[in-house]
């Protein structure tokens, strides 16, 4: 919608005085808090250490998933061991982690653990400085811990080849944004709150991501900034469920929302509707995950007895993580870094023990499957 020469959101006069119809938001909110609370108790019923799994797994999923929401693919071993270094999880050998993982991690640690604190200018340099230590998108130099300027031109989202390029957004001008952003950071530390807090995680991821006001890594920190708010509507600063991995599930749905939002009007009840279902479906996930968890605690605790080798927990454990693929004996020689003979023996351990089961029509084609417990894997 267009208001005379209005084009985006932010030309809107009454701008960023938001507008919801609470009627339509309030059946889908009353579902995420009742989904937010009945996932926390059972996080409440089991012990420290499945607790801190639970969010290792979830904070992980949140990494990844918000740089690959921007087309960046982290490595899932790195970002995990980063993590669990940072929170003292123990997950046996930590794999080598580089700059730029170490920067996501903490964006996205500082944002929930310290929810808590006042966002404040100076922390969301911080923040842009450990997303992009090098000073550089791509191939192009960009300002670090700093608003952006008009340096190259007004700050566009696009798409398309060179020369046939579609502009989705365009952002407020530079000049605007040390006023913008005061009101902004004014609003998010506000000690009176009118609205809803999962309402406050939704405007709040909204109004960054159309502020813009970097030359790079806003998606990612509007995302942080929706994650902060959601750490302090859960009261607890532990992560269980990841709305980045879910917004990555819907990226397309993603980009289309937003674009449809900041071109339209300032009654964002259709954003906060689509926030408010991904969600639910990230809390959803959770419970999934969380059930894997404890499934994996009872592996361990059923195995007790069990001598296993260093290979074999190992691969055992990537098993119980979520092994994409086939499990075959060349990939457990390359995983182990062993010969393919030592690799069958271990394999064939596991399947006398009824821990593995053979699929596959056999020979090169054999893979291997984790039998379900409860099933015939001997105790």
């Amino acid at each position: 919608m267009k208001y005379g020469d209005c084009t985006y959101i932010w030309q809107v006069p009454d701008w960023p005085d938001w507008r919801y119809d609470l009627t339509v938001l309030a059946s889908p909110l009353a579902q995420v808090s009742q989904a937010q609370g009945l996932l926390l108790g059972r996080l409440a019923d089991i012990g420290l250490g499945l607790r801190d799994q639970a969010s290792l797994a979830a904070l992980t999923d949140d990494v990844i998933k918000t740089s690959e929401i921007e087309g960046e693919h982290l490595n899932v071993a790195s970002v995990r061991s980063s993590i669990a270094r940072r929170l003292g999880v123990d997950i046996g050998s930590l794999a080598s982690v580089d700059r730029h993982v170490e920067g996501v991690v903490e964006m996205v640690l500082d944002a929930t653990l310290n929810s808590a604190l006042p966002l404040t200018q100076a922390r969301l340099f911080g923040w842009h400085a450990a997303l992009l230590p090098t000073g550089y998108s791509g191939l192009s130099r960009i300002t670090i811990g700093t608003w952006r300027d008009h340096a190259q031109g007004p700050m566009q989202v696009v798409s398309g080849p060179i020369g046939r390029q579609r502009v989705h957004y365009e952002a407020p001008p530079a000049e605007r944004l040390s006023t913008d952003m005061a009101r902004f950071l004014e609003w998010i530390n506000a000690p009176v709150q009118a609205e809803p807090a999962l309402i406050r995680a939704g405007l709040g991821h909204l109004w960054f991501v159309t502020l813009h006001p970097f030359d790079d890594g806003n998606g990612r920190i509007a995302r942080a900034i929706g994650d902060l708010l959601l750490a302090r509507a859960d009261g607890s600063p532990q992560r269980f469920y990841s709305l980045s991995a879910q917004i990555q599930r819907e990226r397309k749905a993603y980009y289309d929302i937003l674009e449809r939002t900041q071109k339209g009007d300032l009654d964002v009840t259709e954003w906060l509707l689509w926030f408010l279902q991904m969600l639910s479906e990230a809390v959803r996930l959770a419970n999934d995950a969380l059930d894997a968890v404890l499934d994996k605690a009872r592996f361990w605790q059923r195995m007790s007895g069990v001598a296993f080798n260093k290979r074999q927990v190992k691969v055992l454990n990537r098993l119980l993580n979520g092994f994409e693929g086939k499990l075959t004996s060349s990939k457990w020689a390359a995983m182990t870094k062993c010969s393919a003979d030592t690799a069958l023996r271990d394999i064939n351990e596991l399947v006398v023990l009824g821990i593995l089961q053979r699929s596959g029509s056999g020979g090169r084609s054999t893979s291997y499957d984790l039998v379900k417990l409860g099933t015939n894997a001997r105790p």
